[in-house]
């Protein structure tokens, strides 16, 4: 089996070097697609090309996902899959591009320089080629869970985009404090901002355009601002409550934590 990534970031390079198969990268920057294939030991292709591979999959940002699939589906012989991070328009691409073929789309919920971690799959329409890859993934350590693309993208208005708002957000507000101010609720926040801005601009970009999130966060900032004492009171009660009920579903899902 040969897979073909179309994308040779950071996600394309990690997906290259976590499958066990030869694989060959194309990229609109050669440059980028011969320094993936350097990383994993990979062969560089091109990227409009006539060459076909057992599998072609998609590492391309999540706005272009869907667009791609329509270019580079027809160099595919037994699956296409994807790996953008948005699965609605991606699995509706690749039915729409490659009927007859297996379809996968592929979700590591974390960033490549932390693999393993939890990856979450739809699988469309499964079968040997997809399934090997999967036990590739698995034998590095990676958890594996299906979901469908309508429960993960809605998650991911939370997971991605409301969390990211957030983050970023007390990133642009807070000020500079003086050493010995800190408290633990700080020291925990100004983590979370140098793990955010520690990442690539573009990829928080394109989430922010792909999934809602962020005006709820907005708006849940502008009632604690605008509240009184006893509003306030009532705004932390229900978020204590709403906290809550949300955690005991999480303790009863069995998928296993998420980053």
């Amino acid at each position: 089996m040969d897979v073909l990534i179309v994308g040779a970031g950071s996600m394309g390079t990690w997906f290259g070097g976590a499958v066990d198969a030869p694989v060959s990268f194309a990229d609109l920057e050669p440059d980028a697609a011969a320094a993936a294939a350097d990383a994993v030991g990979g062969d560089v292709a091109a990227l409009e090309g006539g060459t076909t591979y057992d599998v072609v999959c998609l590492a391309v940002p999540m706005t272009h996902v869907a667009d791609a699939i329509g270019e580079q589906a027809g160099r595919a012989e037994q699956a296409v899959i994807d790996v953008s991070g948005v699965m609605a328009p991606a699995v509706e691409a690749m039915a729409r591009h490659a009927p007859d073929l297996e379809r996968m789309s592929l979700h590591p919920l974390f960033a490549p320089e932390r693999a393993p971690g939890s990856i979450a799959v739809v699988r469309d329409r499964s079968g040997p080629v997809t399934d090997a890859l999967l036990a590739a993934l698995e034998s590095r350590g990676n958890a594996v869970f299906e979901t469908t693309a309508a429960e993960h993208d809605e998650a991911m208005e939370s997971v991605q985009a409301a969390a990211h708002a957030a983050v970023l957000s007390f990133a642009l507000a807070a000020e500079s404090v003086p050493p010995g101010f800190e408290t633990p609720i700080y020291e925990g926040l100004r983590r979370l901002v140098e793990r955010v801005t520690g990442g690539t601009p573009r990829v928080y970009a394109d989430i922010q355009a792909t999934f809602d999130g962020a005006d709820a966060v907005a708006d849940a900032a502008a009632a604690v601002a605008a509240a009184d004492a006893d509003d306030l009171e009532s705004l932390y009660r229900a978020a204590t409550t709403g906290w809550q009920e949300r955690r005991d579903d999480e303790r009863h899902d069995t998928r296993g934590d998420t980053e």
